[in-house]
């Protein structure tokens, strides 16, 4: 453990259940470690889920027409998300302009799965996957953040593998986001995934565990969290 929160969670009080929130390189293993979190006992909220529902949405989809043309839509009608990525990792513009019309729609889903699964008692901990957890302050609503962790290669060849990205693309899309040497300092635990699934498993719940501990009680509220 790393880094540890100063100021107390608002949300503490409210839903008396941690909010994790993961932090990592593209290609780290984010996604796996949020199946072994689930398997323990939390709820996973996925961000990038939540994108691709709010795309297909049709008011979304007329929006991008207007802006990008007729080739963001595929003929049979979905959006055709390479060619929306080649145009957001081409122009930071754009790419604030389509997170600017995603992230409150992502926002307010979001906070309705947070409240249902606040009232669910077999539901331990709620995890927040985002790639972007620490550039839309996303970490604010968290008790903690795993920052998982994993080399440069594994993660170039794992995102070449299984996303049949170009060589040197995650390289390329990591520069529109905070450096990971900020997102592990600014973590409250560091999930080592450059071994076995079994190792990465025990590291799991040791942080699960600990987070549970330590989150047993609703911390009070600092002065800033009430007049916030």
């Amino acid at each position: 453990m790393e880094y540890r929160r100063t100021q107390s969670n608002p949300n503490r009080a409210r839903y008396r259940k941690p909010i994790v929130g993961l932090a990592g390189g593209v290609g780290s293993g984010k996604s796996t470690v949020a199946k072994l979190l689930s398997e323990l006992g939390a709820a996973v909220i996925d961000s990038d889920a939540l994108s691709r529902h709010e795309l297909e949405s049709d008011e979304v989809k007329a929006t991008l027409r207007k802006w990008w043309g007729d080739d963001v839509i595929g003929p049979d009608g979905s959006v055709v998300r390479p060619r929306v990525a080649a145009i957001i990792f081409g122009d930071s513009a754009q790419r604030h302009r389509l997170e600017a019309l995603l992230h409150p729609r992502i926002a307010v889903r979001r906070n309705v799965m947070i409240d249902d699964y606040a009232g669910q008692p077999r539901i331990q901990m709620i995890v927040l996957d985002s790639p972007l957890l620490y550039e839309t302050d996303l970490d604010l609503l968290c008790d903690a953040v795993i920052f998982v962790d994993a080399p440069l290669g594994s993660r170039s060849e794992r995102s070449e593998k299984q996303r049949n990205w170009p060589q040197g693309e995650v390289v390329r899309r990591e520069k529109f986001q905070q450096s990971l040497d900020t997102k592990r300092a600014r973590a409250d635990y560091i999930c080592s995934n450059n071994s076995s699934l079994a190792d990465l498993r025990k590291d799991v719940e040791r942080i699960f565990a600990e987070i549970l501990s330590t989150n047993e009680t609703p911390r009070a509220n600092s002065p800033r969290d009430e007049n916030d």
